[in-house]
C-alpha cells in the first residue's frame, strides 16, 4: 500500500482548489462509498442552489479538475440546554442559537485512498465560510452537522476529532444521525 499524502491548510493549494458548484461544472465523475451522497451531488445540489436551500462547495484537483470532495452549507439554529448555554458562556433568553450547518460532506473514494485529511480540510473550509459570513452578513456562533451514523458508524469519531460535540437537546437513540456542534469562538 502506498503512503497517503496528508492534506493540510498549508499545502492544500498545491493540489486542490475550492469552488462553488455551478450548473456548468460536471459532477458525474464523483464517487464516494455512500450512494445517497453521490445522488445528492448528481441530482439535488443544483436544484438546492437554485432554490436557495444550500450552497455546495467543491474541492477540485488542480491536475485533473476532478472533484475530490464536496460540502453543502446551509444556515441553521440549534437548541441548547441551559447547561450547554452555560458551557459556552451564552446567557441569552433565546431558545435557539444561530449556526451554519454542514448539510452534506463527502470525499471521493479514489482521493481518500491517495490523500488523508481531506474531510478535515473541508470542515476548516466551512469554518472559514462561517467566519466570512459573520464578518460581513449575519451571525453564526456554531458550525453544526447531523453526523450520519446510519451509513458510517465511525463518523462520530471523525467529527469529535475535529472539535464537534453532540447536542444534548437533540439526542435520541433511535435517530439515524447525531446532531453535533462546534463553537466557532472557543
Amino acid at each position: 500500500m502506498s503512503i497517503r499524502l496528508k492534506i493540510t491548510t498549508k499545502n492544500v493549494r498545491d493540489y486542490f482548489f475550492l469552488e462553488k458548484l455551478t450548473p456548468e461544472k460536471p459532477s458525474f465523475l464523483f464517487k464516494c462509498s455512500i450512494e445517497e451522497y453521490n445522488d445528492y451531488l448528481f441530482h439535488d445540489a443544483i436544484r438546492s442552489l437554485k432554490d436557495h436551500i444550500a450552497k455546495t462547495w467543491l474541492l477540485c484537483e488542480h491536475k485533473t479538475g476532478k472533484i475530490a470532495a464536496y460540502m453543502s452549507l446551509i444556515m441553521d439554529a440549534i437548541k441548547l440546554s441551559m447547561t450547554e448555554k452555560e458551557l459556552h458562556g451564552l446567557n441569552y433568553p433565546f431558545k435557539t442559537i444561530p449556526a451554519m450547518k454542514i448539510a452534506k460532506l463527502a470525499v471521493d473514494g479514489g482521493f481518500s485512498e491517495r490523500y488523508k485529511g481531506i474531510g478535515s480540510f473541508m470542515i476548516n473550509a466551512a469554518i472559514g465560510k462561517a467566519f466570512d459570513c459573520n464578518e460581513d452578513y449575519c451571525a453564526a456562533r456554531f458550525l453544526t452537522v447531523d453526523a450520519d451514523i446510519e451509513h458510517d458508524k465511525g463518523v462520530l469519531v471523525f467529527y469529535e476529532k475535529n472539535g464537534f460535540t453532540p447536542n444534548a437537546e437533540l439526542s435520541n437513540k433511535n435517530r439515524k444521525t447525531i446532531s453535533m456542534r462546534k463553537d466557532l469562538y472557543k
